[in-house]
């Protein structure tokens, strides 16, 4: 990654993860796109006895601490927040947050589907949100959060950008590309569903107004300007604030056919369309169409990604087991080939715990020996996941009729060399990897093309292909050891 010297102008961007945040800064123009980072940090939840919790407060103190470091190396021209998509916040009449935002991954979701869809089946769901079903889908949260005490007091939903925005800011408003996921806006008229949204009893004065990328959200209130030193009426910039978005808008695709892997904790593989899909077959294959920059579709499926490694090295690390990634992955491409792969999408990998005992449970239940070493685990992930990337991309290129000729894999995913070269084998199409940090990339580049200085979303691409550095990987070995995997998989 270049580095900018602390003399040089820069936007910021705030990226927040699900499991570390970071604020970049970044400049951006004609020939010109470097970023450097200012501050990291780990995005760790808390465990109350109401639920699993973020602990959005230390994210906030955190992101403060970042935007002073920026501060410090010259004039900010604006801010930018992304994060990960579906979560929110609770405010009351006083514009106070109620209480600690949940996580996604909080198990009170688990019976609240399918209170929604007994009031909105799941096909009149389909057929206005257009989202892949999960569990932990807004629409699902709400009905969940409905039962406790907080919800007589609530006013207004942020989502967790909207939510940091206003704590800068003290302005109001969702951006759209957030608003997309939360299963309460309509996707071929673009605005929130005013009819599901009274269909499922929920006040629309919940719901703030929308905001596109590049619009302002704001600027600094006294007291953000006094703590972290920028100037005053520093601009916060809506950016395309779910963090695939900002992924998917700095891919480095300068052809047609392209299809996209976002690889970070999640796997978010598919396509850019201009139209959303919204078919019953769309539905039983259980894509989702959510917003891009400039009214794009994010025609794509989620699929477990990195998470199952992570929590591999979680559990050997609490054991003083772990050796190191790159030790793992040395290990990974030593282990025999298909010896054993899973379906990443499996709910029961979905709870945070120990992976690699749920991983054997798992196998053996579809009839599969457990790897027993982690250099075997490791390979059943990546060799798993590639599988689930080749199974997504086709079965998306088929539902909308596109013709594929290559994967961009952006995100930390694609420093994973072990992981690019099995996609491109699983799927026997060329893979380009990179930008690692295209999250922040996309974040940066709205900010700049709102101050008029890069064009179109075309031109942006241009400009990410021109100067990341990017790695390509064809295809090799046998296609049809990927195929009997897949088959094995498909008659477990």
């Amino acid at each position: 990654m270049p580095v900018t010297s602390c003399s040089d102008a820069a936007f910021a961007a705030v990226d927040l993860g699900a499991t570390s945040g970071r604020v970049i800064t970044g400049l951006a123009g004609p020939d010109r796109l470097e970023l450097s980072e200012a501050h990291r940090f780990a995005n760790m939840p808390v465990r109350l006895p109401d639920g699993l919790r973020w602990d959005v407060l230390a994210l906030y103190r955190e992101m403060l601490e970042g935007l002073r470091t920026a501060a410090r190396c010259g004039p900010i021209t604006s801010v930018g927040i992304d994060t990960w998509a579906v979560d929110y916040g609770l405010l009351d009449a006083d514009g106070a947050l109620l209480g600690l935002p949940f996580h996604y991954r909080d198990s009170r979701n688990a019976d609240a589907a399918e209170q929604v869809l007994a009031v909105c089946g799941a096909q009149e769901l389909y057929a206005v949100n257009g989202l892949q079903h999960l569990p932990f889908n807004t629409v699902f949260q709400l009905a969940a959060h409905r039962a406790g005490a907080q919800w007589g007091a609530a006013r207004t939903l942020l989502l967790m950008p909207d939510l940091l925005t206003h704590w800068l800011t003290g302005a109001v408003g969702t951006e759209i590309t957030n608003a997309s996921t939360t299963g309460l806006f309509d996707a071929s008229a673009g605005g929130w569903s005013d009819a599901l949204i009274g269909r499922l009893g929920l006040a629309r004065s919940m719901f703030p107004p929308l905001r596109e990328p590049g619009d302002p959200a704001g600027t600094l209130l006294p007291h953000v300007v006094e703590f972290t030193g920028l100037p005053a009426g520093t601009p916060v910039t809506a950016v395309a604030s779910h963090d695939t978005a900002s992924a998917v808008a700095a891919v480095p695709a300068t052809e047609p056919g392209f299809a996209y892997v976002s690889c970070g904790t999640w796997s978010l593989a598919g396509l850019e369309l201009q139209a959303p899909v919204l078919t019953q077959e769309s539905r039983a294959a259980n894509f989702t169409n959510e917003r891009g920059v400039d009214g794009t579709v994010r025609y794509l499926r989620n699929i477990m990604g990195m998470w199952l490694l992570e929590e591999c090295r979680r559990t050997w690390d609490r054991r003083g087991e772990d050796p190191g990634l790159p030790a793992l992955l040395a290990e990974a491409a030593r282990a025999r080939p298909f010896a054993a792969v899973i379906d990443p999408d499996d709910e029961v990998f979905l709870a945070p715990g120990d992976m690699p005992s749920r991983i054997d449970t798992h196998l053996v239940g579809i009839g599969q020996v457990p790897p027993g070493s982690p250099g075997g685990y490791v390979r059943c992930v990546l060799e798993s996941l590639a599988l689930a990337h080749r199974r997504t991309l086709r079965k998306a290129a088929g539902l909308a009729g596109r013709e594929l000729t290559r994967i961009h894999l952006v995100g930390g995913g694609s420093r994973n060399e072990l992981l690019c070269q099995w996609t491109a084998d699983a799927t026997g199409l060329p893979v380009t990897a990179g930008p690692a940090e295209a999250t922040a990339l996309g974040n940066i580049l709205v900010q700049a093309r709102a101050r008029g200085l890069v064009g179109d979303l075309a031109d942006m691409r241009q400009l990410v292909a021109r100067t990341q550095e990017l790695r390509h990987y064809t295809p090799q070995g046998d296609q049809r050891a990927w195929d009997r995997a897949a088959a094995r998989l498909e008659q477990a």
